[in-house]
C-alpha cells in the first residue's frame, strides 16, 4: 500500500474521531432518511444512545426541518422535545452533502438553554428597569455608559442611542456639579469600599438643573474586580430639596427665630440647592417702603441703601414687582430702563440681572418680594421658577405669621380699646422702674378709677363707655411726661407709673389730673361731666416690692373715692385700714352666697337670619343692703381671690337651670341659656358629673345649657381643664370661648378642642360700621367660626348699623342693648312676649295680609 493510499484509509478515521470530541451534536441521515452517525455530543442533547438511532429512521429525532420535502438548508434555533417528554432549547443548523451521487444531510445541534434562560431573564430585568420610576445608568470602569433605563430617558430626555457610549460625567455634570463627591465614592469603589450614595446637581438634555440623590455600586468578578458601575438616581427636586426648604422654615418659626434670622436661612439654602443664584427677601411695609430681610450674599451696604426705598412703576425689579403686584424681570441691568437710578451698586458687584417675585398675604397685599439675581444676563431656568414658587409660599406664611404673633403680643401686653400697657405689661414696666431707681430718689406710683362710670355703661350703653375710657386715656397722655407711662389696669382702672418722683411731684401730677378731668367730654351730642379718684404710693418709702405698692396705690385710691371722689389721696399707714375693708367685703360676699343675695339677670341673643332668639345670656348681680349694688366687675375678681368663684360659677348653672325648667313649664320656649364660668371652674374633674346631675334635677336636655369661658380657660397647658371640657362636650353641654380675640389667641388648639362658639368681644362693635381694624377682625373671627363649624355671637350690639354689618358679614347671633339689657326674669318675660308678637306682627307685613284678612286669621286661630 503506498503511503497515498494510507493517508485516504486514515481520513475517514481521523474525521470520526473529531466528530465525536465535538461538543456539538451531530446526526448524519442518508439518502433513505436513515440516521447513519449520532456521535456523543448528539446523546446529551437526545437523552438517546446511539445504538438506539444508528440505522433508525431520523423521524426519532422529531426535527420537523429533515421531514420537509425537499429538504432544504435551515438554521434556527428551536424547542426541542426529547422522546422522554423533556425539553430543551437548540440550535439547529441541516446541511446537504453530495458524495459519489448520494446526497447526505448532516444536523448541528448545540443546547442553548442556559443561554435562551438567561436571555429571557436579561430581558425580564430589561423589562422591571423600564418600569421603575428611577434612573438607571450602568457604566463600564472608565465611565463609558453601557445601558440606561427608560425612566432615564424621560427624565434627562436622550435616548438610550444618545447616551450610550458617552462618559457620564460629560453628559450629566454642568458647571455647579459636585464631580468631586461623586469622584470620591468611585474611588472608594474601586479600592473595595462598599456602595454609598451622593446628593449632585445634574443637568438635563437641555441644560436644565435637576437634583438627583445617585445611590452607585460597583459590579464585580469572580476575582472581586470592577467590571462595571451602577447608579440608580431619584430626583430629589421636590421631594428633598424643595420640601426642605419647607422644613427649614417650619423649624424656624416653632423655635422663635427672628424673622431676618429666618430669611437669611431661606438665602443660604436657596442658594446652596441653586448656586448659580444670589438670593434676597425684602419686606414691604404698610407705608409702601422696602426693608431688607434677608440676603447675606448680598454687601451690608447695598441691602442697607435698599431700607426705606419707595416701590413704584420704574424702582428696580423689585420695587415694580411690588408696586405691580407681578414678576419683574431685568435680563440686562446695563440697560433695563427700571434699573437706571439704581443701576451702579449692583453691577459694581458683579450682579448682571434680577428677577422679582411679589409675595402677597391671603388678602392680596404685597408684604414682600422674593429676587435672584445672577452674575450673567439672563432669565431663570425652570428649577428657579420651581424654587421661586416655594418660596414665595414660604415667605408669605412667615412673614404673615409673625406679623399675627407680633399683633398677638401686643395684644397680650397693651389694652385693645386704649392701645395702653395692660396688667401684665404694666408689672414688667413698675418692676424695672424700680430696679433703675437711684439710691436717694423714687418711684411713684398712681392708680386712677372713674367715679361713677357704672353710670355711664347703663344709661348711655357701652359703646358711650368706651369712648369715654379713649378720651380719658388721651387726656391721661396729655397730663403726664415724657419718661411717665400710663396704663389700663382693666375696667376703668388706670395705673400711672411716674420715675424720679417724689411725694410732692407725684401730688402735682394728680392734681393736674384732676383739674384737667373738671372740664366735660363731648360723647356724640352730649356733654358728660367726668371726674376720677386718685390714689398714689411711693417706692420706696411705703413699700420695697411690687404688689405691695400696687395694694397701697389701690387703698389710697379707694380713700379718695372715700373722701367725696374727684381728688388724690398719698397713701399713708392709717389707710391699711382699707385691707380691713377689703376683708369685709370679701365676708359680705361670703355671706350673699350663704344667704341667696346673687341674682341672675338674662340678655337675650337674637338669631341674624330670622330674628328669632337663640338663647340667653345668664349674668351675675349683687344688691348688698349696705353697700348697694355692687358691679360684676368688682365683686367676681374678688370671688376669684378669695376662692368663692368656683362656688358663685355652680350657683349661676343651678339656678339658670332653675329658671330654664320654669319658663319651659310655662310654655317659653327659650333654646338654650349661657352661663359664664371661671377657668377655676375647669381644673375641677368633677365638673362634668356635677352638671349632668343638675340638668337630671330641671329635667333639662344637655343642649339647653352652655357654658361660656375664657381663652384662659384653654390656653393654660392643664390637662385636667382638657379633660374635663371634652367630658363636658360628650355630655352634651356647649362650650363657648367668651371675648375671643382679646387674649392671646391660639388658633391651633381652638381648633382642636370641643368648642361650639365664638363670641366676639364688646369692644370691636365700637364703630365697626366705620372702623377698618374693628371689622377686619371681627371678620376674622367669623370666618374663623365658619371654618371650624362653630356659631358665632357679637356681644355688645347697640345700633341697627352695627347689626348690619355683623349680618353682612355672616355672624349667626347677636347680644346687646339694641335688643335688650340683662333683663330680671319677669322683665325677660314680658319682653320675649313683646318680641314675638313684634316678629308676628312683621311676618304677617312680609305676606302683605290686608286687616279684615288679619283678623280672619286671628278669629280663625
Amino acid at each position: 500500500m503506498s503511503a497515498s493510499d494510507c493517508a485516504m484509509t486514515e481520513t475517514p478515521e481521523v474525521l470520526l474521531a473529531a466528530l465525536e470530541r465535538a461538543d456539538e451534536g451531530i446526526v448524519i441521515v442518508d439518502s433513505a432518511h436513515r440516521i447513519t452517525h449520532f456521535n456523543a455530543g448528539a446523546e446529551r442533547i437526545w437523552n438517546l444512545a446511539r445504538a438506539d438511532v444508528l440505522g433508525h429512521d431520523a423521524e426519532i429525532l422529531t426535527l420537523k426541518c429533515l421531514q420537509a420535502d425537499p429538504v432544504a438548508e435551515f438554521r434556527d434555533e428551536i424547542s426541542l422535545v426529547r422522546r422522554d417528554g423533556s425539553r430543551i432549547r437548540a440550535a439547529i443548523s441541516l446541511s446537504s452533502i453530495a458524495s459519489g451521487g448520494v446526497t447526505h444531510r448532516i444536523v448541528f445541534a448545540r443546547d442553548v438553554t442556559a443561554d435562551a434562560d438567561r436571555r429571557v431573564r436579561i430581558g425580564l430585568l430589561h423589562a422591571v428597569s423600564d418600569q421603575t420610576n428611577r434612573a438607571v445608568l450602568i457604566t463600564d470602569t472608565d465611565q463609558n455608559i453601557v445601558y440606561v433605563n427608560a425612566a432615564f430617558t424621560t427624565l434627562f430626555g436622550y435616548t438610550s442611542e444618545e447616551a450610550e457610549g458617552r462618559r457620564a460625567r460629560g453628559l450629566l455634570a454642568g458647571r455647579h456639579t459636585d464631580r468631586k463627591a461623586v469622584a470620591k465614592l468611585v474611588k472608594r469603589l474601586m479600592d473595595g469600599g462598599h456602595r454609598g450614595e451622593v446628593e449632585m446637581l445634574a443637568y438635563d438634555k437641555d441644560g436644565e438643573e435637576i437634583w438627583v440623590c445617585a445611590r452607585i455600586d460597583a459590579f464585580r468578578d469572580k476575582k472581586g474586580q470592577v467590571k462595571h458601575f451602577f447608579a440608580l438616581l431619584e430626583d430629589i427636586t421636590e421631594t428633598k430639596q424643595l420640601r426642605s426648604l419647607q422644613q427649614l422654615i417650619m423649624g424656624a418659626l416653632a423655635d422663635e427665630v427672628p424673622i431676618g434670622e429666618i430669611a437669611d436661612r431661606l438665602c443660604r439654602r436657596v442658594e446652596q440647592i441653586a448656586p448659580d443664584v444670589v438670593c434676597s427677601l425684602l419686606h414691604v411695609d404698610a407705608a409702601g417702603l422696602i426693608h431688607p430681610l434677608g440676603g447675606p450674599s448680598l454687601p451690608e451696604d447695598y441691602s442697607r441703601a435698599l431700607d426705606g426705598v419707595a416701590i413704584g412703576p420704574n424702582v428696580g425689579s423689585c420695587g415694580t414687582a411690588a408696586f405691580y403686584g407681578e414678576p419683574v424681570l431685568a435680563t440686562d441691568l446695563e440697560t433695563d430702563p427700571r434699573w437706571q437710578p439704581y443701576k451702579a451698586m449692583p453691577l459694581a458687584i458683579g450682579l448682571r440681572a434680577c428677577w422679582s417675585t411679589p409675595v402677597k398675604a391671603k388678602d392680596g397685599r404685597v408684604i414682600a418680594t422674593f429676587a435672584f439675581y445672577y452674575r450673567e444676563p439672563r432669565a431663570p431656568s425652570n428649577w428657579h421658577r420651581r424654587i421661586v414658587e416655594a418660596c414665595v409660599n414660604l415667605g408669605a406664611f412667615a412673614i404673615e405669621r409673625k406679623e399675627a404673633r407680633a399683633e398677638i403680643a401686643r395684644l397680650a401686653y397693651h389694652d385693645i380699646l386704649t392701645g395702653l400697657p395692660n396688667r401684665a405689661q404694666l408689672r414688667r414696666l413698675i418692676t424695672t422702674a424700680i430696679d433703675a431707681c437711684p439710691t436717694g430718689s423714687h418711684v411713684a406710683l398712681a392708680f386712677l378709677d372713674v367715679d361713677h362710670f357704672k353710670d355711664v355703661n347703663d344709661t348711655l350703653g357701652h359703646a358711650a363707655g368706651d369712648e369715654l375710657l379713649i378720651q380719658l386715656a388721651q387726656r391721661l397722655r396729655e397730663q403726664i411726661g415724657p419718661e411717665d407711662m400710663l396704663g389700663r389696669l382693666g375696667g376703668d382702672e388706670f395705673v400711672i407709673l411716674l420715675p424720679q418722683r417724689n411725694a410732692e411731684g407725684a401730688e402735682r401730677v394728680a392734681a393736674g389730673i384732676t383739674e384737667a378731668l373738671a372740664a366735660p367730654l363731648r360723647l356724640g351730642s352730649r356733654q358728660l361731666q367726668m371726674s376720677a379718684s386718685i390714689g398714689v404710693s411711693l417706692y420706696p418709702d411705703h413699700a420695697t416690692d411690687i404688689d405691695t405698692l400696687m395694694q397701697q396705690a389701690d387703698a389710697a385710691m379707694y380713700m379718695a373715692k372715700q373722701a367725696g371722689r374727684s381728688t388724690h389721696r398719698l397713701f399713708s399707714a392709717e389707710m391699711n385700714g382699707h385691707t380691713e375693708q377689703r376683708l369685709a367685703l370679701i365676708a359680705a360676699l361670703r355671706r350673699a352666697i350663704a344667704e341667696g343675695e346673687l341674682t341672675l339677670r338674662y340678655q337675650p341673643q337674637i338669631r341674624s337670619c330670622d330674628g328669632a332668639i337663640h338663647g340667653v345670656e345668664a349674668l351675675a348681680r349683687w344688691h348688698d343692703a349696705e353697700l348697694g349694688d355692687v358691679s360684676p366687675a368688682k365683686f367676681i375678681p374678688l370671688a376669684e381671690e378669695c376662692g368663692l368663684i368656683e362656688q358663685i360659677g355652680l350657683w349661676s348653672v343651678r339656678e339658670a337651670c332653675r329658671q330654664m325648667a320654669s319658663w319651659r313649664r310655662a310654655g317659653l320656649d327659650i333654646p338654650s341659656v349661657s352661663v359664664n364660668l371661671s377657668p377655676i371652674n375647669f381644673r375641677n374633674v368633677t365638673l362634668a358629673a356635677r352638671l349632668k346631675g343638675i340638668l337630671a334635677e330641671y329635667d333639662l336636655p344637655a343642649d339647653a345649657l352652655m357654658l361660656e369661658i375664657t381663652e384662659g380657660a384653654f390656653m393654660q397647658d392643664s390637662v385636667a381643664a382638657l379633660e374635663t371640657m371634652n367630658a363636658i362636650r360628650e355630655l352634651g353641654v356647649g362650650l363657648s370661648v367668651d371675648d375671643f380675640g382679646t387674649g392671646y389667641s391660639s388658633l391651633s388648639r381652638l381648633a382642636h378642642l370641643p368648642i361650639r362658639e365664638l363670641k366676639i368681644d364688646r369692644s370691636f362693635m365700637r364703630d365697626i360700621e366705620r372702623d377698618a381694624g374693628a371689622l377686619a377682625i371681627a371678620t376674622a373671627v367669623v370666618r374663623v367660626g365658619q371654618g371650624l363649624g362653630m356659631t358665632v355671637v357679637g356681644e355688645g350690639v347697640e345700633t341697627e348699623a352695627q347689626r348690619k354689618v355683623l349680618a353682612e358679614l355672616g355672624c349667626d347671633v347677636v347680644q346687646g342693648f339694641l335688643y335688650a339689657p340683662a333683663l330680671a326674669p319677669v322683665a325677660f318675660e314680658r319682653w320675649l312676649i313683646e318680641h314675638c308678637a313684634e316678629q308676628a306682627r312683621a311676618m304677617l307685613a312680609r305676606l302683605d295680609i290686608a286687616p279684615a284678612d288679619a283678623i280672619a286669621v286671628k278669629r280663625s286661630a
